[in-house]
């Protein structure tokens, strides 16, 4: 990985009964992290100094966050593990299996067991978001099941799910004023959007769909639709056949950053998904950087 770069794997699930959900990132070389930007503002940008779990909890009785920066000494990598702190994941041949330990913020608790991811199929496409051709998207398995068994809070749920990776040679702050994504499962597969508004004033617009062999085909992005403002006043939109979506409940509002359940109709199938707005414009603001350490402590060692 070059330096200042970047690489993460996410992933989200949805609980069957409707009750739960979570996502959880794996960073090297952490996006968001006023860490890394003041490393690179002066010349020290090892990627690897600066890498992640981010982990949350959706739930009435589960809500939790963690994401604590760690570095190089706490990072194992190897073809089919990667390990930060004390939490690891692994690929088995046939699912993903995550075994965590993290510590919350900024109430301080303990996030400890297992997920275990089982893609309905894999998928080898590969898109390029930056006309630089310096940021790429890969949908690994767009389709899934998730099983969570967490000691630390009491869970145990299974669901829907989703899994994919971002990896950036330059700063995605750089290369991107905002982007507005979502995932959202149909019969047969997936359907992912993905609204990119890039910092040259180019824009991409793509409208995927996975079938359940994980084979992608392009389709119309249906019309945009304009949803609700968080409470940070951060923008929102997505699409919908009908020009019609709307945002089910708000599950992460933060100065730069949402995330959502969205519900819309694509490929003529109603839906309910995960939806993310990101503005980076907004993260790149001094008041910004100045909050984010009370979300993302940085280990000492």
């Amino acid at each position: 990985m070059v330096s200042g770069g970047y690489r993460w794997w996410y992933l989200d699930g949805l609980s069957d009964d409707g009750e739960h959900a979570l996502t959880l990132i794996a960073f090297i070389g952490s996006v968001f992290s006023p860490y890394y930007k003041r490393a690179r503002k002066h010349g020290s940008s090892e990627p690897l100094d600066h890498s992640a779990i981010n982990l949350a909890l959706y739930g009435k009785s589960s809500h939790r966050w963690a994401m604590t920066e760690r570095r190089r000494g706490s990072v194992l990598r190897a073809p089919d593990v990667l390990a930060i702190g004390r939490s690891e994941l692994r690929w088995n041949g046939q699912s993903l299996v995550i075994d965590l330990d993290e510590r919350t913020v900024p109430w301080p608790s303990r996030i400890r067991g297992r997920l275990r991811l089982h893609p309905r199929a894999l998928s080898g496409h590969v898109e390029t978001l930056a006309a630089s051709g310096h940021h790429v998207w890969t949908p690994i398995a767009p389709s899934a099941r998730i099983e969570v068994e967490l000691d630390s809070p009491k869970l145990s749920w299974s669901g829907e799910a989703y899994l994919d990776g971002n990896a950036g040679d330059t700063p995605i702050e750089d290369a991107f004023r905002s982007w507005h994504w979502s995932r959202n499962p149909l019969r047969d597969g997936s359907a992912v959007l993905y609204d990119v508004a890039r910092r040259d004033g180019s824009a991409l617009n793509l409208a995927l769909r996975f079938d359940g062999h994980g084979e992608v085909s392009r389709f119309e992005p249906p019309p945009a639709v304009v949803l609700p403002k968080t409470g940070w006043r951060i923008d929102r939109a997505s699409r919908g056949e009908g020009g019609a979506a709307a945002i089910v409940q708000t599950l992460e509002d933060t100065p730069f950053y949402a995330r959502s359940l969205l519900s819309t109709t694509l490929c003529g199938e109603r839906t309910t998904g995960v939806h993310e707005s990101l503005d980076l414009d907004r993260f790149r603001q001094p008041v910004v950087q100045w909050m984010l350490p009370f979300r993302m402590p940085r280990a000492r060692r």
